[in-house]
C-alpha cells in the first residue's frame, strides 16, 4: 500500500495471473471472495477501500495480468475463533494416531468465508482436545480436504508426529485414492488418463479450468475406468495421481463429460438424451434425488504414519448416489 493508506488494513489481497483477460475490479473481487455480492463490493470501491497497486480506482477499472487488488479498511480484519460443536461424526477407524471420517455430502470441511461454523473442524474440535494444525492454520487435525458437496473419507491426524508423517504422504502422493462419480455421456474408452494443468479460471475464479498447453496451473492427472454405462450417462471410478482442487470435476468437464448435477460446472442441465418431455422429467427427478454434484470419495490406502504396515480404507456409496445410480441402471435396462 501507498504511504496514503498507511493507516489501513489489508483485509484481502489479489495477484492477477499472467494471462488475465480485461476483466471490471468489481466482478473480479466476487470471483474471488465467496459468498461477496456486488452491492457490498461496489459500496466499498466508492468508500476508497479498494485498491489496485497502492492506488484506490472506480468500479469500472479493468484489471491486467499482473495488478495487485487490495481490499482496506479502517479496522483489523477480525478473526473468528473456533468454536467447538456437537455435531455427530461418522468415524469409521480411530486409533492414537488417526482418524478415518466418512464426511457426508453438504458438511464444509473447515471454517471459511461464509461458513464459520458447522463445518467439520467445529465438530472435530469438540469430540477430541489438542488435535495439531499444519503452519499454524486453525484447521486442528487435517491433512487434506474434500468439497462440500462431495462425500466419503477422510484422515484425520490425532498428533504431531502423525500430522507431519500423513502431510508428506499427501504431498508426495504416496498413498492411493479411489472416488466414484456419475458423469454425463457415453465415455468412448473403457479406461483412459486426463492431463492437463488446473488453474482458477481466468472468467470465474470460484472454479478451476483445465489449460492443457499452458504454463498456467498446477499439474494434473486423474486416471478413470468405466465401471458402468447407463446410455446417457457413465459411472466411472478415478484414480489420482495430484490432488489439485476440484481436479475431478474440471478434468471431467474437460473431457466433455462434466459430473451429473455439478452446478458450478455445467452439469446441473440435460446435457445428453432425448427431447421427450417423459425422459426430461426423468432426470429432473434425478436430481431431486442427489441434489448435488455426483462424486464420492469412496477409499484410501497409505502405509500407517506409526505402525509402519498397509492400510485399507473403504465406504459404501452414500443414499442419495446410490439411489441415483439405481434409477439410471433401471432406466437403461428398458432403453437399450
Amino acid at each position: 500500500m501507498s504511504d496514503n493508506n498507511s493507516d489501513l488494513f489489508e483485509h484481502y489481497e489479489f495477484i492477477a495471473s499472467t494471462g488475465q483477460l480485461p476483466l471490471r475490479v468489481d466482478k473480479f473481487i466476487i470471483n474471488f471472495i465467496e459468498n461477496a455480492s456486488r452491492t457490498k463490493v461496489q459500496k466499498a470501491i466508492e468508500s476508497s477501500n479498494v485498491l489496485v497497486n497502492g492506488s484506490a480506482v472506480k468500479s469500472n477499472y479493468k484489471i491486467k495480468p499482473l495488478d495487485k487488488v487490495s481490499v482496506v479498511y479502517s479496522y483489523p480484519k477480525i478473526t473468528h475463533e473456533l468454536i467447538p460443536q456437537d455435531i455427530p461424526i461418522n468415524i469409521l477407524f480411530e486409533d492414537n494416531d488417526i482418524l478415518i471420517v466418512n464426511k457426508e455430502a453438504g458438511m464444509v470441511v473447515h471454517p471459511g468465508f461464509g461458513n464459520y461454523d458447522g463445518t467439520l473442524v467445529n465438530a472435530l474440535a469438540f469430540h477430541f482436545n489438542n488435535l495439531p494444525s499444519l503452519d499454524g492454520q486453525e484447521r486442528p487435525g487435517l491433512v487434506h480436504r474434500i468439497d462440500k458437496n462431495t462425500s466419503g473419507i477422510l484422515v484425520v491426524a490425532k498428533n504431531e508426529s502423525s500430522l507431519s508423517v500423513m502431510a508428506k504422504k499427501f504431498e508426495k502422493r504416496d498413498l492411493n485414492r479411489l472416488y466414484i462419480a456419475l458423469v454425463w455421456g457415453d465415455i468412448k474408452e473403457e479406461k483412459g488418463t486426463i492431463i492437463g494443468n488446473i488453474g482458477r479460471s481466468l472468467k470465474n475464479r470460484k472454479i478451476m479450468s483445465v489449460f492443457p498447453e499452458a504454463d498456467y496451473g498446477k499439474h494434473a492427472v486423474t486416471n478413470y475406468k468405466v465401471i458402468e454405462r447407463y446410455g446417457y450417462t457413465t459411472l466411472v471410478e478415478c484414480k489420482l495421481e495430484t490432488g489439485r482442487t476440484h481436479q475431478i470435476r474440471a478434468h471431467f468437464k474437460f473431457l466433455g463429460h462434466p459430473l451429473f448435477n455439478d452446478f458450478e460446472y455445467g452439469g446441473d442441465r440435460i446435457l445428453k438424451g432425448t427431447t421427450f418431455t417423459k425422459y426430461k422429467q426423468f432426470v429432473q427427478n434425478c436430481f431431486k434425488i442427489c441434489p448435488r454434484h455426483a462424486l464420492h470419495a469412496k477409499s484410501l490406502e497409505f502405509t500407517h504414519p506409526s505402525k509402519n504396515e498397509l492400510v485399507f480404507f473403504d465406504s459404501n456409496l452414500p443414499e442419495d448416489m446410490r439411489k441415483l445410480v439405481e434409477k439410471w441402471k433401471n432406466y437403461s435396462k428398458n432403453q437399450f
